[in-house]
């Protein structure tokens, strides 16, 4: 079995990211991506959501607080001006669905069973026909969001220290997997080093 892998090339990202904004629009699944791809969270804790974690008042608020299913431990999240617009565009649509209305307290509610959050299979699917449709070769999972979190924050210098604490593990041994390091940013470090 193949390890899940970040999105490492930014023009598959950016059109796996819009894939259900333009080729296949659906703005549930949209969301998912764009939140999995900037809180760093598992997508148990993204399906988990409520819609009381992440609205008050019709409007998003400034930071999620989420106790990690895996973990137990708290996480509290600064929602980015990227999530921040697309939570936005996303309420004004969730709160015609007839889930919503039936009071389905989840911020991404099953079509299928009440008072239930949309399942991770569901998620699956959708993430790998989004990677697919967009000609992403390499093994893609609902865990490839938050690996890719971590590798676009490393690559754009992020402190793989704070990396660690905010993916919440014990050791930076788990975090150095996570970042999924190949040979060509190996490679990259021993061509621009300036000594």
């Amino acid at each position: 079995m193949s390890t899940t892998q970040p999105i490492r090339d930014k023009e598959a990202l950016n059109a796996f990211k819009n894939y259900y904004q333009t080729a296949q629009p659906n703005m549930r699944n949209y969301t998912i991506i764009i939140v999995g791809l900037n809180t760093a969270l598992r997508i148990n804790d993204i399906l988990h959501l409520t819609y009381d974690m992440v609205y008050h008042n019709k409007k998003v608020r400034k930071y999620i607080v989420v106790k990690e299913q895996k973990t137990g431990k708290e996480n509290r999240i600064l929602l980015n001006d990227e999530v921040h617009i697309t939570l936005s565009k996303y309420h004004r649509v969730l709160v015609h669905t007839e889930m919503y209305q039936n009071g389905n307290p989840y911020l991404f509610p099953s079509p299928r069973q009440k008072e239930s959050p949309l399942s991770r299979f569901q998620a699956y699917r959708m993430i790998c026909a989004a990677a697919e449709a967009v000609g992403i070769t390499e093994h893609i999972s609902c865990h490839s969001l938050r690996k890719t979190f971590g590798y676009r924050a490393w690559k754009q210098g992020k402190d793989p220290v704070v990396i660690m604490l905010i993916f919440n593990h014990s050791s930076f041994s788990v975090t150095k997997r996570y970042l999924c390091i190949e040979q060509d940013d190996k490679d990259a470090v021993f061509r621009d080093i300036k000594i």
